[in-house]
């Protein structure tokens, strides 16, 4: 794909817009998770616990939403969707810092079900484009850099403002405040998908009820065991994230503050330039096929590496690193540029932002269960010990699953393919859906 200076200057504007409105929204999201509020509990359990669960319950069911709300996003509505709900995330960060323990537990569910959406929203500026796969990439990698920025971020209230672990949250947020607010003024100025774009990728429409259960009865199978192993991802990506700081005191980095960028920064680049390239293949079914194979090698790379910081062959710096790539490389894909394949591959009427919300929406339902089993059913076990068995069980699951599904689409393909992929951009293809 010959790029023109055109082309250089749409994929930069558009790139630094989504990226920085993404990385923004974390710094309402993720900075309570490196306190610890230690000498606290509710009923019976530690109350950082308890504030993540009721965050991820919120972020779930705002998932849930999203598969109808998102699926219908008209673009006139996404500015006011994106200030309305980061506002009102940065409101319910204010009244749990002032709120007494445990009454404000209730404001981080409100928190976490106000941001749910504002991926779908960013993403849906991106999605059905010739470059989709290089702007989907980059941003994906701000929430792979933002967490672990953030975190560190929070720390650094605590430390220069002053400021205790209930209010430090707000306080974080409102920094970034201003920053998301240009960065999705940015965003809603990016130019509209082209004739090109849409014969390219597939024009993308909004859905109504009976398109979603026309996709999803299509494509029921691999849809199943794809939002599967998706669960798997994001529960064990969540408590690596939600838990990186008790993960890095076990192995040595106690009061550490830059280890939480430095670890996420090689893991940000590699997954950007290693799926970027998958934007330079074409054929919208040999780069659909090529997930697939992405998703075994970063299956393959954190049980391989687990094995070998267990074997002292690796150091626990490496190692963290080497699994949050494969959980990144498997991870990325379906937060966009699967589905996105996904759709113009098979010429489906709708949109990437459906499906990526029905993945999200179990995921986190998935991330919630191992929050609760590891803190109710294996509570005397360590992060770290926890965290080594997941990461076993998830290169397991994510092979199973890629080859289950790889096997799937190409058989699906051959019989309902039209007989050329290369798009001719003067001929409208008809939908097979």
């Amino acid at each position: 794909m010959k790029l023109s200076k055109k082309d250089i200057q749409f994929i930069g504007y558009g790139a630094l817009a989504s990226f920085g409105t993404y990385f923004c929204m974390y710094a309402f999201r993720k900075p309570f998770t490196v306190a610890t509020y230690e000498n606290l509990s509710f009923i019976g359990v530690d109350y950082k616990i308890v504030l993540i669960i009721a965050q991820v319950i919120g972020y779930m069911l705002s998932k849930f939403i999203g598969i109808k709300l998102i699926s219908e996003l008209r673009p006139k509505r996404r500015l006011p969707y994106l200030l309305a709900m980061v506002i009102l995330a940065e409101l319910t960060l204010i009244l749990f810092g002032f709120a007494p323990a445990p009454y404000n537990i209730v404001f981080i569910f409100l928190n976490g079900l106000s941001l749910g959406m504002i991926w779908g929203v960013v993403f849906s500026y991106l999605e059905g484009r010739k470059f989709t796969e290089i702007l989907g990439v980059i941003l994906c990698s701000s929430f792979i850099l933002s967490s672990g920025v953030v975190k560190s971020a929070g720390l650094l209230v605590m430390k220069y403002f002053n400021v205790g672990e209930f209010l430090m949250p707000a306080v974080t947020g409102a920094l970034f405040l201003v920053p998301f607010a240009a960065f999705a003024f940015m965003l809603d100025k990016l130019a509209p998908p082209t004739p090109e774009d849409k014969a390219l990728r597939e024009e993308r429409l909004p859905m109504n009820g009976k398109d979603r259960q026309k996709l999803v009865v299509r494509f029921a199978f691999p849809l199943v065991i794809l939002v599967f192993f998706y669960i798997c991802l994001t529960a064990m990506r969540d408590f690596r994230d939600n838990f990186s700081r008790e993960i890095w005191d076990e192995v040595g980095y106690v009061g550490n503050a830059s280890i939480y960028t430095l670890s996420e920064v090689p893991v940000a680049i590699i997954v950007l330039l290693s799926i970027g390239m998958f934007g330079f293949i074409k054929n919208n079914y040999k780069a659909f096929v090529s997930y697939h194979y992405l998703l075994m090698i970063g299956s393959l790379m954190v049980g391989i590496s687990t094995l070998l910081f267990q074997a002292s062959l690796i150091g626990p710096a490496l190692w963290m690193i080497s699994v949050g790539l494969g959980l990144y490389v498997c991870y990325v894909p379906f937060n966009c540029l699967f589905f996105d394949r996904m759709i113009a591959t098979f010429h489906i009427k709708g949109n990437a932002g459906f499906l990526i919300y029905i993945a999200d929406a179990f995921g986190y339902l998935g991330s919630m269960a191992v929050l609760l089993y590891k803190n109710f059913g294996q509570g005397s076990i360590s992060s770290l010990a926890f965290f080594i068995k997941g990461s076993y069980l998830i290169s397991g699951i994510g092979l199973i699953v890629a080859i289950l599904s790889l096997f799937y689409f190409k058989n699906r393909y051959t019989q309902t393919a039209p007989v050329i992929d290369e798009p001719n951009l003067t001929t409208a293809h008809e939908p097979l859906l």
